[in-house]
C-alpha cells in the first residue's frame, strides 16, 4: 500500500507542477532601468516632435 501511495504522490505533484507551467501570470515583464529610460526618453522626443 505504501509503495502505490508514493507513486501516485509522485505522479500529483508532476502533474501539478505541469499544469503550474501552463498557467500565464498576470506579473507584468520585467524592463530594466536603462531600458525605461530609454523608452521615456523615446516618449519625450515624441511629446516635442508633436509640440513643434
Amino acid at each position: 500500500m505504501n509503495r502505490k501511495k508514493k507513486i501516485n504522490e509522485t505522479l500529483k505533484k508532476k502533474a501539478k507542477k505541469a499544469n503550474a507551467k501552463l498557467q500565464k501570470s498576470n506579473k507584468p515583464k520585467y524592463i530594466s532601468k536603462a531600458e525605461r529610460e530609454l523608452l521615456a526618453e523615446k516618449s519625450s522626443e515624441n511629446k516635442n516632435a508633436e509640440q513643434s
